[in-house]
């Protein structure tokens, strides 16, 4: 579900300028500075290279398990 929130238009500007240089959309910038965002508060004392380390693997692709027994 979506909704429509009111953002300041600098933070709107900054967006679309790394959006353009990430090829992500305005709206998908947001949401991945805000996944940041709660990535660090939620574990303060983790460095901004893991935050991006576990950011990059979570959109990797899934290649399947592997069998055990």
């Amino acid at each position: 579900m979506s909704i429509n929130v009111k953002l300041p238009e600098t933070l709107v500007d900054q967006a679309r300028r790394h959006a353009s240089i990430e090829h992500r959309s305005v709206p998908k910038q947001i949401e991945h500075w805000s996944r940041i965002g709660k990535i660090a508060e939620e574990n303060p004392d983790l460095p901004f290279s893991m935050i991006r380390e576990i950011l990059i693997a979570d959109q990797e692709e899934t290649v399947g398990e592997y069998p055990f027994g």
